[in-house]
Protein backbone atom coordinates (compact mmCIF):
# COMPACT_ATOMS: atom_id res chain seq x y z
CA UNK A 1 0.00 0.00 0.00
CA UNK A 2 1.48 3.30 -1.07
CA UNK A 3 -0.59 5.85 0.81
CA UNK A 4 -2.41 6.06 4.12
CA UNK A 5 -5.50 8.03 5.04
CA UNK A 6 -3.40 10.25 7.32
CA UNK A 7 -0.92 11.11 4.56
CA UNK A 8 -3.66 11.97 2.08
CA UNK A 9 -5.62 14.10 4.55
CA UNK A 10 -2.38 15.87 5.59
CA UNK A 11 -1.71 16.51 1.88
CA UNK A 12 -5.22 17.98 1.52
CA UNK A 13 -4.58 20.52 4.27
CA UNK A 14 -1.45 21.91 2.61
CA UNK A 15 -2.03 21.33 -1.12
CA UNK A 16 -5.84 21.37 -1.53
CA UNK A 17 -7.07 23.54 1.33
CA UNK A 18 -10.45 24.24 -0.29
CA UNK A 19 -11.25 20.51 -0.18
CA UNK A 20 -9.95 20.22 3.38
CA UNK A 21 -11.98 23.16 4.71
CA UNK A 22 -15.10 21.87 2.94
CA UNK A 23 -14.75 18.69 5.02
CA UNK A 24 -13.54 16.24 2.36
CA UNK A 25 -11.68 13.36 4.06
CA UNK A 26 -10.24 10.06 2.90
CA UNK A 27 -11.62 7.43 5.30
CA UNK A 28 -10.38 4.18 3.76
CA UNK A 29 -7.92 3.08 1.10
CA UNK A 30 -6.72 -0.32 -0.09
CA UNK A 31 -5.26 -1.57 -3.37
CA UNK A 32 -8.70 -1.83 -4.93
CA UNK A 33 -11.03 0.49 -3.01
CA UNK A 34 -11.19 3.94 -1.48
CA UNK A 35 -13.86 5.77 0.49
CA UNK A 36 -14.03 9.54 0.87
CA UNK A 37 -16.64 11.27 3.02
CA UNK A 38 -17.96 14.79 3.30
CA UNK A 39 -20.69 16.11 5.58
CA UNK A 40 -23.22 18.67 4.44
CA UNK A 41 -22.74 21.86 6.47
CA UNK A 42 -23.22 25.59 6.32
CA UNK A 43 -19.79 25.99 4.73
CA UNK A 44 -20.31 23.63 1.76
CA UNK A 45 -24.03 24.04 1.04
CA UNK A 46 -25.76 25.40 -2.04
CA UNK A 47 -28.82 27.73 -2.05
CA UNK A 48 -31.09 24.63 -2.15
CA UNK A 49 -29.88 23.41 1.27
CA UNK A 50 -27.88 20.46 0.00
CA UNK A 51 -24.21 19.73 -0.64
CA UNK A 52 -22.79 21.94 -3.40
CA UNK A 53 -22.04 19.96 -6.56
CA UNK A 54 -18.41 21.11 -6.67
CA UNK A 55 -17.81 19.74 -3.18
CA UNK A 56 -19.27 16.42 -4.31
CA UNK A 57 -16.92 16.52 -7.30
CA UNK A 58 -13.90 17.16 -5.04
CA UNK A 59 -14.78 14.19 -2.86
CA UNK A 60 -15.50 11.92 -5.82
CA UNK A 61 -12.27 12.93 -7.56
CA UNK A 62 -10.27 12.22 -4.41
CA UNK A 63 -11.79 8.75 -4.15
CA UNK A 64 -10.45 7.93 -7.63
CA UNK A 65 -7.26 9.99 -7.49
CA UNK A 66 -6.06 8.54 -4.19
CA UNK A 67 -6.07 5.09 -5.79
CA UNK A 68 -4.10 6.36 -8.79
CA UNK A 69 -1.54 8.13 -6.58
CA UNK A 70 -1.23 5.09 -4.36
CA UNK A 71 -0.41 2.77 -7.27
CA UNK A 72 2.07 5.26 -8.74
CA UNK A 73 3.83 5.62 -5.38
CA UNK A 74 4.35 1.85 -5.22
CA UNK A 75 6.20 1.92 -8.57
CA UNK A 76 8.39 4.83 -7.48
CA UNK A 77 8.35 6.27 -11.01
CA UNK A 78 7.88 9.87 -12.06
CA UNK A 79 4.44 9.89 -13.71
CA UNK A 80 2.26 12.90 -14.38
CA UNK A 81 -1.48 12.56 -13.88
CA UNK A 82 -4.38 14.72 -14.94
CA UNK A 83 -8.16 14.51 -15.14
CA UNK A 84 -9.08 14.90 -18.82
CA UNK A 85 -12.86 14.49 -18.62
CA UNK A 86 -15.60 14.17 -16.05
CA UNK A 87 -19.22 13.14 -16.21
CA UNK A 88 -21.68 13.41 -13.35
CA UNK A 89 -25.23 12.49 -12.54
CA UNK A 90 -27.14 13.82 -9.53
CA UNK A 91 -30.15 11.78 -8.45
CA UNK A 92 -31.06 13.11 -4.99
CA UNK A 93 -30.30 16.06 -2.72
CA UNK A 94 -27.08 15.38 -0.85
CA UNK A 95 -27.71 15.96 2.85
CA UNK A 96 -25.96 14.56 5.90
CA UNK A 97 -22.72 12.61 5.48
CA UNK A 98 -22.08 11.45 1.92
CA UNK A 99 -19.63 8.61 1.20
CA UNK A 100 -17.96 8.40 -2.19
CA UNK A 101 -16.67 4.94 -3.01
CA UNK A 102 -14.38 3.95 -5.86
CA UNK A 103 -13.85 0.23 -6.52
CA UNK A 104 -11.62 0.58 -9.61
CA UNK A 105 -8.20 0.28 -7.98
CA UNK A 106 -7.40 -3.13 -9.44
CA UNK A 107 -7.69 -1.86 -13.00
CA UNK A 108 -5.08 0.90 -12.62
CA UNK A 109 -2.01 -1.33 -12.57
CA UNK A 110 -2.14 -2.34 -16.24
CA UNK A 111 -2.35 1.31 -17.35
CA UNK A 112 0.61 2.33 -15.19
CA UNK A 113 2.71 -0.58 -16.47
CA UNK A 114 1.87 0.26 -20.07
CA UNK A 115 2.75 3.93 -19.52
CA UNK A 116 6.11 2.92 -18.02
CA UNK A 117 6.91 0.30 -20.67
CA UNK A 118 5.90 2.33 -23.73
CA UNK A 119 6.56 5.89 -22.45
CA UNK A 120 3.23 6.79 -24.05
CA UNK A 121 0.35 8.46 -22.29
CA UNK A 122 -2.51 6.26 -21.13
CA UNK A 123 -6.12 7.15 -20.41
CA UNK A 124 -8.69 5.28 -18.36
CA UNK A 125 -12.02 5.90 -16.68
CA UNK A 126 -12.78 5.48 -12.98
CA UNK A 127 -16.18 5.56 -11.26
CA UNK A 128 -17.17 6.99 -7.88
CA UNK A 129 -20.61 6.58 -6.34
CA UNK A 130 -21.93 8.99 -3.70
CA UNK A 131 -24.28 7.45 -1.14
CA UNK A 132 -26.05 9.15 1.79
CA UNK A 133 -26.48 7.79 5.31
CA UNK A 134 -29.73 6.03 4.34
CA UNK A 135 -27.94 4.13 1.56
CA UNK A 136 -29.51 6.13 -1.26
CA UNK A 137 -27.35 7.06 -4.24
CA UNK A 138 -27.12 10.85 -4.50
CA UNK A 139 -24.58 11.13 -7.32
CA UNK A 140 -22.38 9.19 -9.72
CA UNK A 141 -19.14 10.51 -11.15
CA UNK A 142 -16.83 9.19 -13.84
CA UNK A 143 -13.34 10.61 -14.25
CA UNK A 144 -11.08 10.06 -17.24
CA UNK A 145 -7.54 10.03 -15.90
CA UNK A 146 -4.45 10.45 -18.07
CA UNK A 147 -1.03 9.25 -16.96
CA UNK A 148 2.28 9.75 -18.68
CA UNK A 149 5.89 9.01 -17.84
CA UNK A 150 7.81 12.22 -17.23
CA UNK A 151 11.07 12.57 -19.13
Amino acid sequence: MGLTTFKVNFFLFFKLPSAFFCGVRLKYISDSKSIVTVKHSWFNKNPFQSLYFAVQAMAAELSTGALVLSRIKIHNRNLSILVANITANFSKKAKGRISFTCLDGASIEKHIMKAIETAEGQTFWMHSKGVDEQGDVVSNFKFEWTIKLKK
